[in-house]
């Protein structure tokens, strides 16, 4: 159950502290955790997530969850979008720049045809091995710090997809190719370069990245860092918003009443056994997240201003 008890008429809509979504446009510089600790100070809240990590060198979309809406993060889309500039002819420990540089290569001559060529591979399903210097766990152990330990892990591939992965730009003088990707949570673009640079028969690095959406947000929606140090603050937005992807059912305010005292409620929706609906108050707001059990009822699974 989520939000605090009240009591009286459950179906009367209680008054909350501020809860739902902010996107903001990650400038470089920062870790992710950095920027949630600058929304728990704006808003005076201590319930706060992000929604995928972003490196401190990359920029862009990055979610945060407020309050209650921090339990919905698992019920958004994890695919992200990017947009990357890619350095062939060189080889770094991390896939980046930041890295050691192991090895430099001429890059051979290359068209718009022979690098379409080689990006086809890359689309849809592919196996993944992750940066040596990433967040994957190896025997309990970070793979980075493992790194910084003087280890070299072994990091098994993991299935990605990728969605999209189209050329927006190619410079043979620098050898610098500006790529747009699509693709599943998991994915990591810095591999991505490196694999590319692989089969390119050069080497290649990640560049320059910058995420332009995330868990079904996108720039449009993000708004600067600074922005929270300015009065107002910025209105968060609401969780339908991003919920696109559920069914809805609207309920009525005696069903609204049963639904916050953590009742089953008959479905109107056709879902799979185990399939999530957001249940919606009669004035358009998120009651809850319900789990269909496959009988024709739908069972709780998240309830918001649940009633004592």
């Amino acid at each position: 159950m989520e939000a605090p008890s009240l009591g009286g008429d459950p179906s009367a809509e209680p008054q909350r502290p501020p809860w739902g979504f902010l996107v903001l446009d990650k400038p470089a510089g920062l870790t992710s955790h950095d920027v949630v600790a600058r929304v728990r100070r704006a808003y005076g809240l201590r319930r706060v997530g992000h929604g995928g990590t972003l490196d401190p060198a990359v920029t862009g979309v990055l979610p945060i969850a407020l309050g209650p809406a921090t339990r919905l993060l698992p019920y958004l889309s994890g695919d992200k979008t990017y947009r990357a500039l890619v350095q062939l002819g060189l080889r770094t420990s991390s896939d980046d720049l930041d890295g050691e540089v192991l090895e430099q290569a001429a890059v051979p001559p290359l068209d718009h045809d022979a690098l379409l060529r080689a990006l086809a591979p890359f689309r849809g399903e592919i196996l993944q091995v992750p940066p040596q210097v990433s967040a994957v766990h190896v025997n309990g152990r970070r793979a980075h710090a493992l790194v910084r330990a003087g280890e070299r892990p072994q990091l098994a591939a993991r299935p990605v997809r990728l969605h999209k992965l189209e050329m927006l730009a190619w410079n043979p003088a620098s050898g610098q190719l500006e790529l747009e990707i699509d693709c599943s949570a998991g994915t990591y673009v810095r591999a991505l370069a490196r694999d590319l640079g692989e089969a390119l028969g050069c080497g290649g690095v990640l560049a320059r990245l910058r995420r332009t959406a995330a868990l079904g947000f996108g720039l449009h929606q993000a708004i600067p860092l600074e922005r929270l140090a300015a009065s107002p603050r910025p209105p968060l937005l609401d969780p339908l918003v991003v919920l696109t992807d559920l069914p809805r059912q609207h309920l009525d305010p005696v069903q609204l009443s049963a639904w916050r005292c953590g009742r089953a409620l008959p479905s109107t929706v056709e879902r799979q056994p185990g399939e999530a609906v957001a249940l919606v108050t009669p004035d358009g707001k998120l009651a809850g997240i319900a789990r269909a059990d496959g009988e024709g009822l739908l069972l709780p699974r998240l309830v918001f201003d649940a009633a004592g």
